[in-house]
């Protein structure tokens, strides 16, 4: 069956109307900070058992993607990631907001998910089945390693390396413990507290850092020294010539990027989104810029985080094996209707099959119809004087924190992590690292146990395989070309 074919079953009135139901639900749960394509997906599945196989699975996956468009907004305007993997975003999309060029930014995320999508799809296609087997040579050690170069790689996210970022990393990778043990089935660093049980929320943390962190920063400041947000004019609403003519390949790296990155168990998108930002300020031409409003730091995080949920589709599609949960939720669904996803999928259920894909291309322009004329929107937000703006987003933290698990201890914990985000700021830490630490935690930590147990605890399991050697003597490269590059890496900043 070809694309065309695919094409046609998606534009079928009724699988479109699906298709835009579940691109719209999808921004709009991006937008708001903690729900989450996951959660949105859950509530909807009793619908789709009604809707059937193939409309039902063309919501689900709408809601999936169309939620990665929509967690940038909230980034860019006010600083508080709607989506995990909107962190990154933060880092360079409320700079430029602060300059006022939040719609060119809007404009570029939208630009860069389109390209991300279109593109990640008609690999999705053709590279599905190898990619898929070649996924599944990563056994615990091999996912091990590969953290481990991750870690090193991500520790200079910001630029200034030293001693800082790696203590913040730490910081993240000992949070991530907290909660229940994902072998032994207790909880541990709790401290008698039973919600703590689920660990520390992302969101929760994240949105402290950012959103509460900023709050709590302007409100230290006197009047007089708080620089007002430049005034948006109707001609900047959208990236200029030049702007597009950087973003561009920043988009095209990240896809690539966030697509292979998609077919590693775990949250794929957020660790693509980071990983994109530190190759597009290695790569950049334009490095002074990083941390002051850099258009690569949005276009390419944002292209890769949406690259990386369709690659996340290749293991669930060929093999039916779900690497996050959203896709997992997406797997359920696929079994209230009757499909089961895998080798035989194809065969057994063309239509839905094919329906998804033609979908898929539909919903991206669907999304980028949707969010290009709302840039002038939702940019006017930044003209919101701080003392309006502030309490607003401080009650936006608030519901994405409580939403994230409805659970109040991560009410809490937002509170406590926008004290340490105002810290951070006042004695020049960067956040950036600790939240690489706690995304970062539980596989390290899972793929480091399971290994040991597969070894019975030699650890010679760790180097056993071609992988795992590879994957260390790059990181060791990584080190040694880190401490020849900047001697000083390890001395206090």
């Amino acid at each position: 069956m070809s694309v065309l074919s695919a094409l046609e079953i998606a534009l079928t009135p009724y699988n479109l109307l699906a298709c835009f139901v579940g691109v719209l639900v999808g921004t709009l749960t991006g937008v708001l900070p903690g729900l989450g394509p996951a959660a949105a997906m859950a509530l909807l599945l009793p619908l789709t058992v009604k809707l059937g196989p193939t409309a039902g699975l063309i919501m689900l996956a709408g809601i999936y993607y169309g939620a990665m468009y929509g967690g940038s907004t909230t980034s860019i305007l006010v600083n508080v990631p709607g989506e995990p993997a909107s962190v990154v975003t933060c880092l360079e999309g409320y700079k430029l907001a602060q300059k006022g060029r939040a719609g060119a930014a809007l404009a570029v995320s939208a630009l860069g998910s389109f390209v991300a999508g279109t593109i990640g799809i008609v690999l999705l296609q053709l590279f599905a089945p190898p990619l898929a087997k070649a996924a599944l040579a990563f056994g615990p050690a091999e996912f091990f390693a590969l953290t481990v170069v991750g870690v090193i790689v991500l520790s200079n996210l910001s630029g200034k390396g030293g001693i800082k970022a790696f203590l913040m990393i730490a910081l993240g990778l000992l949070l991530s413990t907290v909660g229940l043990d994902p072998l032994g089935g207790v909880n541990r660093f709790t401290f008698n507290q039973p919600l703590a049980g689920t660990g520390l929320s992302f969101i929760a943390i994240a949105a402290g850092l950012f959103g509460v962190g900023e709050i709590l920063w302007l409100a230290s400041q006197p009047e007089e020294k708080i620089e007002p947000v430049a005034k948006v004019r109707l001609r900047d609403l959208y990236p200029t010539k030049e702007e597009i003519k950087r973003a561009l390949p920043s988009m095209f790296r990240g896809t690539l990027l966030g697509f292979l990155i998609g077919l590693i168990p775990g949250p794929s998108a957020t660790i693509a989104s980071f990983a994109s930002y530190s190759l597009e300020k290695s790569t950049s031409k334009h490095k002074e810029e990083f941390g002051n409003g850099a258009i690569e730091g949005v276009a390419g995080p944002e292209s890769a985080n949406n690259a990386a949920s369709v690659g996340a589709m290749i293991p669930l599609l060929s093999l039916g094996i779900p690497f996050s949960p959203a896709i997992a939720v997406l797997l359920s669904g696929m079994l209230l209707v009757g499909v089961t996803p895998g080798p035989l999928f194809l065969r057994e259920h063309p239509d839905a099959f094919w329906g998804v894909i033609g979908s898929m291309y539909i919903g991206n322009i669907m999304l980028l119809i949707l969010n290009l004329p709302l840039v002038g929107i939702w940019a006017s937000i930044t003209r919101i004087p701080y003392k309006y703006l502030m309490p607003v987003v401080l009650l936006f933290c608030i519901v994405g924190a409580y939403a994230d698990n409805n659970n109040i201890f991560d009410v809490w914990v937002m509170l406590a992590a926008g004290v340490a985000g105002y810290l951070m700021r006042k004695y020049e830490y960067d956040p950036a690292p600790l939240l690489i630490g706690l995304v970062m935690g539980p596989i390290m930590e899972r793929s480091l146990r399971q290994a040991l147990i597969m070894g019975r605890g030699d650890l010679a399991i760790f180097v056993a395989s071609p992988i795992s050697l590879a994957m260390y003597a790059m990181a060791l490269a990584l080190v040694v070309f880190m401490l020849v590059k900047k001697p000083r890496v390890m001395s206090a900043d």
